[in-house]
């Protein structure tokens, strides 16, 4: 890359005023403004530059101990040396760019003061600037002035910038200042972005097109004429229905305890316990967190304390605390807190919905890590989980595109509801989910403690902003595009929802998720059979059209209690007494396996205690039959409606590992 002299461009800049370029001063001598540039078409001499880090310790800012250290932390980590020595402390964010200005003989430039020119930034489109970390600036004497957060990749996207600029000269500055800039400009474009990533054909945003929903109408009107033509045959028709759902359902969960007795999880690394890379990874790679937020006040300050108990180098994390616009609330939690390096706030436009994945969405382009994880705000992951991640990851293939960690509550004695919630989450997570998996079934996730190659989920699209189960939708997305799914032996506690309406108003939310991802992957069901073979196809049907069926036909099993009290029961007279011992005989082993499976879901570790109360998941599950009625009612009125879920509420400590291992000096002192 061709280097003009530093007098001509002081002259050049000059000339075309320059109120957004910092001058940089060294001990004893002032130096002009100085800017690198390439010649489209020229080629770059081969010379060598004087490190960044021996420009740090010759100006003052860092040690020569620090030096040794980071670039030791280096050797063995996949991570930027700047990353390196903000992280652990060691320069400040100016004395880093001033060294980085040194080094590539240019400019510090301030938008703030000036903004870019987003003429030059449509040019090369908002999304392809943030990924890079630039963005062009203006025209200075005859060339584009281009801001770099990583001057050293400049020469690698130089062709690409002559193409559409021609000359072109390299700036810094922070990747912070750039993207705000590049948000505060083109924060519609990015929006929507956000909202269109998935492709138009596998996203909830046109999920009434298709034969899936037009058969749901048609089975739903004929249910209806046949309800008032003969109740008592549409009566037998939805109770025929509903056992042979529930038989399937008992089927599906039995040979998922089976397969949990003969393959118990796969044990992984201690936890804590560090890693120093494996055979997929030569060095130990960045790992990017999101955390959306909304409204949390309650939850924020525990979740940063949670956050910093994860024994992960802080370089090579990167937390991504996801807060919409106007979410006023949280940003004044979090304005607070005082962020150490390794966290940030990234900060979501309004759009035209406003969900999860639309703001993980938002997100996916700034993050810096190869992988990608997700929690909620009230997580608190185990201290060694991201070890573990990293681990299993470098044992397997990119076929494995996503792995789900394990979803337990941190306050399973607050009352029975949370009990009951307890349990359903051990059999869902530890038995059923993995059992599906090893069954060769596609996998709907959990909605955090996930992580991602992030390769493999750009390549998907992300997530689906419009659908309200995100999580399931993108397992059955990766399945379709021949990915897949595995489970890690790493626990994440949350807190259980406690109290019966947020409860229903959860569940209605993943229920109506359930039934418009089904409608989804449905559309076409020659493309999704093509896609997946005829197992997993199989499964999306057992799996979503089993369990809603379950939930709303429900009180249709239930009145077949009536008849032991001695009630009329409206199939007593068109049914052989014969079919009444059936059903009491599938009725019965169901509610028998339900109790086997729940108490082998907690016979070990802490949740011994809750094996005593899991007969009274009998009068558990009519809550989910309440929320299904709510949520598919929902579809019809206000289907990319999120009733968010409410944390923060417990006014008492709980025994979490990331509290007692995570003390609130680490977090000050990061």
């Amino acid at each position: 890359m061709a280097v003009q002299g530093q007098n001509e461009f002081s002259g050049v800049l000059a000339t075309a005023g320059h109120v957004g370029a910092r001058a940089l001063a060294s001990p004893g001598k002032t130096t002009g403004s100085r800017i690198a540039h390439s010649q489209a078409g020229g080629a770059a001499p081969t010379r060598r530059r004087k490190p960044v880090g021996q420009i740090l310790v010759e100006r003052g800012d860092l040690s020569p101990e620090d030096l040794a250290r980071a670039l030791a932390l280096q050797a063995r980590e996949d991570a930027r040396f700047g990353d390196i020595v903000l992280a652990q402390g060691m320069v400040t964010s100016d004395a880093l760019h001033a060294a980085l200005a040194v080094q590539y003989e240019t400019i510090i430039a301030d938008l703030a003061a000036e903004p870019p020119d987003m003429r030059l930034v449509d040019a090369l489109g908002a999304d392809f600037c943030i990924q890079n970390g630039i963005v062009p600036w203006k025209h200075v004497g005859g060339a584009t002035v281009v801001i770099c957060s990583r001057p050293d990749e400049f020469d690698r996207l130089a062709p690409r910038l002559a193409v559409a600029f021609g000359r072109v000269m390299r700036a810094v500055a922070p990747e912070a200042s750039i993207q705000a800039a590049l948000i505060a400009a083109r924060h519609r474009a990015l929006a929507l972005r956000a909202e269109t990533r998935v492709a138009a054909h596998e996203s909830c945003r046109t999920w009434q097109a298709g034969p899936a929903w037009r058969w749901s109408v048609a089975i739903l009107t004929a249910i209806a004429a046949v309800a008032i033509a003969a109740p008592v045959v549409a009566f037998a028709l939805l109770t025929g229905w509903a056992v042979l759902t529930l038989v399937i359902n008992s089927g599906l969960k039995l040979g998922a305890a089976i397969l949990y007795m003969r393959h118990r999880a796969r044990i992984g690394p201690a936890a804590g316990a560090p890693i120093a890379g494996g055979p997929g990874f030569l060095r130990l790679p960045t790992v990017s967190i999101l955390v959306p937020l909304y409204n949390e006040r309650e939850i924020a300050g525990r979740l940063l304390k949670r956050l910093a108990a994860l024994d992960y180098p802080r370089e090579l994390l990167d937390i991504c605390l996801v807060v919409e616009e106007d979410d006023t609330l949280t940003q004044a939690t979090l304005g607070r807190a005082a962020l150490p390096r390794w966290m940030r706030q990234i900060t979501v436009p309004r759009g035209a919905v406003r969900t999860k994945p639309r703001a993980m969405n938002f997100a996916l382009d700034f993050v810096r890590g190869s992988i990608v994880g997700v929690y909620d705000a009230e997580d608190a992951p185990e201290p060694g989980q991201i070890h573990k991640v990293v681990r299993r990851f470098a044992e397997r293939g990119p076929s494995v595109a996503c792995l789900q960690g394990m979803l337990d509550f941190y306050n399973p004695t607050e009352n029975w509801l949370a009990r009951a919630f307890t349990i359903e989450y051990a059999t869902w997570f530890r038995i059923v989910l993995p059992g599906l998996e090893r069954m060769g079934f596609a996998v709907p996730l959990g909605g955090t403690t996930l992580f991602f190659r992030r390769s493999a989920l750009e390549e998907l699209g992300g997530w689906d902003a419009y659908n309200v189960t995100e999580d399931a939708d993108l397992g059955i997305r990766l399945a379709r595009h021949g990915y897949r799914t595995e489970f890690i032996d790493t626990v994440t506690k949350e807190e259980a929802n406690c109290r019966a309406w947020p409860w229903i108003k959860q569940r209605s939310r993943w229920i109506k998720g359930y039934a418009m991802t089904w409608a989804v992957h449905m559309r076409t069901p020659r493309r999704l059979f093509a896609e997946v073979g005829l197992r997993k196809f199989l499964g999306v049907q057992f799996l979503f059209l089993g369990t809603l069926s379950q939930f709303l036909l429900a009180p249709f099993l239930w009145s077949f209690w009536a008849l032991p009290l001695g009630l009329p029961h409206p199939l007593v007279a068109a049914m052989p007494p014969a079919m009444f011992w059936v059903l009491a005989a599938v009725f019965a082993s169901s509610e028998l396996l339900t109790i086997a499976i729940g108490v082998l879901a907690v016979s070990k570790g802490e949740h011994r205690f809750l094996m005593k109360w899991v007969p009274t998941l009998h009068v558990y599950w009519p809550l989910a039959t309440l929320a299904a009625i709510k949520g598919i009612s929902e579809i019809v009125t206000r289907p990319f409606y999120w009733d968010k879920t409410a944390h923060g509420h417990l006014h008492r400590d709980h025994d979490i590992w990331a509290v007692r291992r995570g003390p609130l000096r680490r977090l000050k002192r990061a």
